[in-house]
């Protein structure tokens, strides 16, 4: 089942915008030397090893340039896959093939990279009960793919925009006067606006950890930058009273020891800002 995130408009929408950006007025280079009738075959070829993502969405982009398109698919979303492996197989006019190419390509790239990072550093933290969480690092206008491919590499996604859970952080806090402040203005600015929203805090000391349970009516309590010690105290501090998320100088070399400490929820920025895309290329059949 899709994430709420992912509804037909809204990817109809990023595929839109993508195609826009990168084939504008039209694809000269391929209109300038092959006819539009002629038709061909091509195949995604896999150079890396990882978790492949962005399959569903490459045949969506291929069909919004060209329905006419016919999609051929050896592996999903998920999969595991190794160099030499061949993904899909795409047969139509080959100047829509050509013009879909590089956008389905940047999609799948990156897309791959994030489900494979996500994958392999949830897998270092099965032994315990912490979910791993992306956030909002993303890149500007392809936020939707990449939370999809945290989605597919066995992740938790954190919310998606600024609308759809209220997050309390530092700035929020010492500009609004403090917790209390911040918390109690939340509170009522949701219920004269009839929204329904969870909150989340955000804590830097175990000071801060306890005017949020003293407070109340939250939803989780974000422990930042916290060290290890720390963190195992809050965590048996709120004992189940409230979720518990870590989050702040989390790395690939200290997760397993902050999700040994009992939080429900790690999140992580490098999920999504910081992976190489995985190498494929979409080459003709001869």
């Amino acid at each position: 089942m899709r994430p709420s995130y992912l509804s037909e408009s809204a990817i109809e929408q990023f595929i839109e915008s993508a195609l826009a950006e990168d084939i504008g007025p039209g694809d000269y280079s391929s209109l300038a030397v092959i006819s539009k009738e002629a038709m061909g075959t091509a195949r995604l070829w896999i150079k890396d090893r990882g978790i492949l993502a962005g399959m569903e969405l490459a045949e969506l982009i291929f069909k919004a340039v060209d329905p006419s398109l016919e999609l051929v698919f050896f592996k999903k979303d998920g999969d595991s896959v190794v160099p030499g492996e061949c993904g899909f197989e795409v047969t139509g006019p080959i100047v829509s093939i050509l013009s879909a190419e590089r956008v389905v390509l940047n999609c799948l790239q990156r897309m791959s990279a994030i489900a494979t990072k996500t994958q392999g550093l949830s897998q270092l933290i099965a032994h315990t009960k912490a979910t791993l969480l992306d956030t909002r690092k993303t890149t500007p206008n392809f936020r939707l793919p990449e939370k999809w491919a945290v989605f597919i590499g066995g992740g938790q996604n954190h919310r998606f925009a600024l609308y759809d859970r209220v997050m309390l952080k530092d700035n929020h806090i010492d500009f609004a006067g403090g917790i209390a402040k911040a918390v109690s203005r939340t509170q009522a600015y949701l219920k004269e606006n009839n929204l329904s929203l969870q909150i989340e805090v955000e804590t830097r000391s175990l000071a801060e950890v306890e005017e949020v349970l003293k407070i109340g009516g939250v939803d989780y309590i974000l422990l930042d930058n916290m060290d290890p010690t720390t963190l195992r105290a809050a965590v048996k501090r709120i004992n189940g009273q409230i979720k518990t998320e870590a989050s702040g100088g989390i790395t690939d070399e200290n997760l397993v020891e902050i999700a040994e400490c009992g939080v429900d929820f790690i999140s992580m920025g490098a999920l999504t800002h910081s992976v190489s895309s995985l190498d494929f290329s979409l080459k003709a059949c001869h």
